[in-house]
This record gives structure tokens, C-alpha cells and sequence, in this order.
């Protein structure tokens, strides 16, 4: 198994290629969560962390009175991002940062939601991302994720399994199961899961909004 350095190092280098067509492939299939993850987390407070902000495709989508920082492990992504808050003068956006989000650059508190689209899938260690995602996080607050989170049954889950190397190879995972999520939550005494929401086509992609206690 990688290291969490390895992983981040072999993930910036995917999506190094991945930067300039990036905005093509995904714009328009993950617009609904993108629009879903926004509103949910804009309702949680003014000042959002985005985790894994890629090309910005998110940030146009949040309200106009949040304060948004994002953060990604990929220079060519944060470059990509920084151009569209610029061409597009989207003024939530307060700072986007190379970082990575195992060891978050933040103070305690800092954050009323903390975003992560289609990124906890992709981490070395999604829990103590997490961990770090709550410790962040000021009470009362939320921890929105959306992706492609497998329930680990059925038929779905059989096809997950069975392309998860390809996705591998290409810097995406299939057979992520939503139970990671889950089980961390109940693992902390500070943390519920407040909701769990999934999008077509047949529930392909989910949101999953986990609270801290106030």
C-alpha cells in the first residue's frame, strides 16, 4: 500500500494531465452535486473549506455570502482554479492553496462547513482526513461530502469491484464504500451523519452530510 506522501505525489501527477481537459469531461455530469454540495454546505455558515477544489468547478455554485477557501495537492489544478475565479470574478473565493489534506494548514475552528466533491475516494487515509476535516470544523458544524460511494451490495457493487483497477490507473476509485464514512462517524462522539442523498442515474453518485455537535 502507498504512503500518504506517495499517494498525493502519484494523484498530482494524474491530474497534472488531467488539468486541461478536466472542465470537459466533468462539467456537465457532476453539475447537479456540484450544485447539491454548495447549497448544503452554504447553509451551514459564511466560511467554507473546500477539500480537492480541482478546476473550481464548485465555487461559482456557493451563496454569495461565503468566504471560500480551497485546497488541492495539484499545482495545475489550483492554477486552473485561480484562472476561472478571475475570468469568471467569483468573489466568494478567498484563497486557493496547494495543500494536503492530511495535515490541514488551519487553525481549530476555523470553518462552519468543510466541502470534499468527489475527493474522499482518492485520499491514502480517508479517516484521518476526516479527523482532520472535524478539527478544523467549529461546533455546529458540517462536513459535506459527495461521490461515488458504493453501498457494497448488489449488483452495482459487483461492477465497482470489478473496473476498480482501470479507475485506479486513471486517478479515480469505484468501489469506495459509504460504510468508511459511516463507521468513522460513529467512531467519534462529536460527529452524526445528518444525511445521505443520492443522485441519478440510479444513485450512481451520494452526498453525505455528517454534523458536529454544537
Amino acid at each position: 500500500m502507498l504512503s500518504i506522501t506517495d499517494t498525493a505525489v502519484r494523484q498530482e501527477k494524474i491530474y497534472r494531465r488531467w488539468a486541461p481537459v478536466y472542465d470537459v469531461l466533468y462539467a456537465r455530469l457532476l453539475r447537479a452535486a456540484h450544485r447539491a454540495i454548495a447549497a448544503s454546505s452554504s447553509d451551514a455558515g459564511r466560511d467554507i473549506l473546500e477539500i480537492g477544489v480541482g478546476t473550481g468547478l464548485v465555487l461559482p455554485h456557493y451563496a454569495a455570502h461565503c468566504k471560500i477557501d480551497g485546497i488541492d495537492v495539484s499545482a495545475e489544478m489550483i492554477t486552473k482554479a485561480r484562472e476561472k475565479v478571475t475570468r469568471k470574478d467569483i468573489r466568494q473565493v478567498r484563497s486557493l492553496k496547494i495543500m494536503d489534506a492530511h495535515e490541514l494548514a488551519f487553525p481549530d475552528h476555523s470553518f462552519d462547513a468543510v466541502t470534499l466533491p468527489f475527493v474522499i475516494t482518492l485520499l491514502a487515509d480517508p479517516e484521518l482526513a476526516l479527523n482532520e476535516c472535524a478539527r478544523v470544523l467549529r461546533p455546529g458544524g458540517q462536513i459535506v461530502i459527495v461521490s461515488r460511494l458504493s453501498s457494497g451490495l448488489g449488483p452495482q457493487a459487483t461492477i465497482a469491484k470489478a473496473i476498480e483497477p482501470l479507475a485506479h490507473c486513471l486517478g479515480l476509485s469505484s468501489a469506495f464504500q459509504i460504510s468508511t464514512i459511516i463507521d468513522w462517524a460513529n467512531s467519534r462522539c462529536d460527529v452524526e451523519v445528518a444525511e445521505i442523498h443520492s443522485f441519478a442515474p440510479a444513485g450512481f453518485f451520494k452526498l453525505i452530510r455528517l454534523k458536529k455537535a454544537g
